[in-house]
């Protein structure tokens, strides 16, 4: 497995980076494994080379955290692993419970900490923009952490540029910490991030470290044209029928489709493998409930496919609204 940089940093990442939310004791999602059966994906993950994983305090209602800190301390040093979580959604019940406010910024971070059980994450991410609270305010807060020990970076994930750019100047113009890394919506059906938001993370240095690499699974296969269910997880996330609901969509899946069957691969493979290829990716971030789920990310990250492989991915696109920023 290849590392990078993540942005202009020296924190070294995987290109592939591991999404923790399929992970957890307890879940109410039927497609999320416990502990018990997550541990061999975790170590396979080791084995390949990964180093990079990332959860959301909000993910199971904190029971990722808790294993995603159990579990990578079986199989890395502390040294070794890359940690990113999330603050945003809401975590204790009132009207505190969540956001970016200082309140709740410095409460949700020591409240992941415990649950991971560590002294610090590497990376700290506002999980969306908080409309409710001054940027000024989320922004000096999301210093204190740093300076106090608890984040080495900070990140962000969906949201418009401007606010993006709104928040980097505010953080400029105060001397404060500034974001390294964006986390936004990104895949071959969904590529609206390529008009502002992956030029300007381009032009400023800022790591990208896409969410929903296969579109929840759609550009694997697991629901046809006709909105038929192959997964458990296709036909039990509500989330996935909202963000992917345009018929154009099912085209370019059938055009991935082609290129895999093409390649002789499975479809996973070359969505991922486009996506590792695209100017400005570090490191897709890629849920896995099966060995083979990750035996495709291992896989992809040293697939190459050619220019008119690539122009037949995405001529078929369509452009979307805006999806995932709330």
């Amino acid at each position: 497995m290849k590392n990078v940089n993540l942005g202009k940093t020296g924190l070294r990442v995987s290109r592939v980076c591991l999404g923790m939310m399929s992970f957890g004791n307890g879940s109410e999602r039927p497609w999320v494994l416990d502990e018990d059966r997550a541990e061999p994906i975790i170590k396979d993950a080791v084995d390949g080379g990964i180093t990079f994983f990332d959860t959301a305090d909000t993910y199971s209602k904190g029971a990722s955290e808790v294993a995603t800190g159990r579990l990578l301390h079986k199989f890395l040093s502390r040294d070794e692993m890359v940690v990113a979580t999330k603050v945003f959604m809401p975590m204790t019940p009132g009207e505190n419970g969540g956001g970016l406010s200082a309140k709740h910024i410095h409460s949700a971070i020591d409240a992941s900490l415990t649950r991971l059980g560590m002294e610090y994450v590497d990376l700290y991410q506002i999980h969306r923009w908080d409309s409710r609270t001054p940027i000024e305010e989320t922004m000096e807060a999301l210093h204190d952490v740093v300076r106090a020990g608890k984040a080495r970076y900070i990140g962000a994930s969906s949201m418009f540029a401007w606010q993006f750019a709104k928040a980097q100047h505010v953080a400029d113009l105060n001397h404060w910490t500034r974001f390294v890394s964006m986390q936004p919506h990104y895949n071959l059906i969904y590529r609206e991030e390529e008009r502002e938001m992956i030029p300007h993370c381009i032009d400023q240095g800022i790591g990208v470290i896409p969410w929903s690499p296969l579109a929840r699974g759609v550009l694997a296969g697991n629901r046809g044209r006709a909105g038929e269910r192959h997964t458990t997880r296709s036909d039990t996330d509500d989330f996935t029928d909202y963000l992917y609901s345009q018929p154009t969509d099912f085209d370019v899946v059938e055009r991935v489709a082609e290129v895999a069957s093409a390649r002789g691969v499975p479809s996973a493979q070359v969505a991922l493998a486009w996506l590792l290829g695209r100017p400005g990716v570090t490191a897709p971030i890629v849920g896995a409930t099966k060995p083979g789920h990750l035996a495709d990310a291992l896989a992809a990250e040293k697939l190459r496919l050619d220019d008119e492989e690539i122009a037949r991915l995405e001529e078929l696109y369509v452009p979307h609204p805006v999806l995932g920023h709330f």
